[in-house]
């Protein structure tokens, strides 16, 4: 452990998601002190349209006392 699931807009380029994992997983290594081989990385791609009911809803409002970096954006019910 840990596992990390980004979930990111549909449409980006497998070489971006892929450079975004390695980057995570470095940075939990270096700021954690996990072994890389205890590691996850998923990335879940979300349609924009779909952004409010699958992410935003059940993941951000819902959850705003446990988020440590808060969006810079609303959406309105």
């Amino acid at each position: 452990m840990p596992h990390i699931t980004v979930k990111i807009r549909t449409g980006t380029p497998e070489d971006k998601k892929k450079q975004l994992a390695a980057s995570i997983v470095e940075d939990v290594v270096k700021i954690i002190g996990s072994g890389e081989e205890s590691i996850s990385v998923a990335i879940e791609e979300i349609d924009p349209k779909d952004w409010k009911e699958k992410v935003y809803d059940p993941l951000i409002r819902n959850n705003v006392d446990i988020l440590y970096k808060k969006p810079g954006y609303t959406i309105p019910n």
